[in-house]
């Protein structure tokens, strides 16, 4: 049996980041464009559409809606990353999940494939994403004795409902917009903590991207990382990767049982 993790010693709460380290963003997302796409092409109102359009949507392969799926996390990561509190105009996720997917059908040429109304649900999507298999057992097994919630730039209506989907448990929800910021700026780490009722080295951050945990890390709290399929941004070769290797509090591995992995090096069978 693994020694339990000393340095985790005197923390009462653990902070979760949600897209990519609690639930599976690639796949749902991938496998609803897909489900979309095929609904709309089965449809009625597929033949009204230009045929310009109608061989544009039939065009698209599962590896093009992969790439496409990619591109819309990837914006956003750029605009929660780029966003300035106080001289930005505030706008959530919910909205920029809508703005992002209108953009990328325009890029993609599919403007005019789907109506407003579809584009706005098929934008909901990220509030349905299904968890790891760890997930959610493991995060019961760490509400056991430790306060868990969330600390995900998605807005309270967007996480309470992938906790709700996901049958997840957390005790607390907190977001990032309820500190008017977007990871990685301080405020979200401080202000979660004093939500919290905790100092910040009392939190640990469990996250499954390294840039996250360094960002909580400069701001006094420990540090959990949880390796994911395809989530993590830092090559295996960067002196960065590599050097958090030696600062993370706790390493698990992709081979690893995830959450439940955490409970157990923290003493929770």
């Amino acid at each position: 049996m693994l020694p339990l993790v000393e340095a985790l010693n005197g923390v009462k709460a653990l902070i979760f980041d949600v897209f990519g380290t609690v639930v599976d963003w690639r796949s749902t997302v991938h496998d609803e464009l897909t489900k979309r796409a095929r609904d709309k092409i089965a449809s009625r109102t597929f033949e009204e559409l230009p045929e310009s359009l109608q061989s544009r949507l039939k065009g698209v392969s599962g590896e093009d809606w992969a790439a496409f799926a990619q591109e819309w996390r990837d914006s956003y990561g750029e605009f929660t990353w780029n966003f300035v509190p106080g001289k930005m105009e505030w706008k959530d996720i919910d909205t920029h999940h809508y703005d992002s997917l209108k953009e990328l059908l325009d890029k993609w040429g599919m403007r005019g494939v789907y109506t407003d109304e579809e584009i706005r649900s098929l934008s909901l999507i990220w509030h349905y994403l299904t968890p790891w298999k760890d997930s959610a057992l493991g995060i019961q097994k760490l509400g056991t004795r430790y306060v868990t919630a969330t600390l995900s730039n998605g807005n309270p209506s967007l996480l309470r409902d992938l906790d709700a989907h996901g049958s997840l448990g957390f005790n607390r929800i907190i977001s990032a917009a309820d500190f008017g910021a977007y990871k990685p700026h301080p405020s979200t780490y401080l202000g979660a903590a004093q939500a919290l009722e905790c100092s910040p080295n009392e939190v640990a951050m469990v996250a499954a991207h390294l840039g996250d945990l360094h960002a909580a890390r400069a701001n006094g709290l420990r540090t959990i990382y949880v390796e994911r399929d395809r989530e993590e941004e830092w090559p295996r070769d960067d002196n960065r990767w590599k050097d958090a290797r030696g600062w993370a509090d706790l390493w698990i591995s992709q081979e690893e049982e995830g959450f439940v992995e955490v409970a157990r090096r923290l003493g929770i069978s």
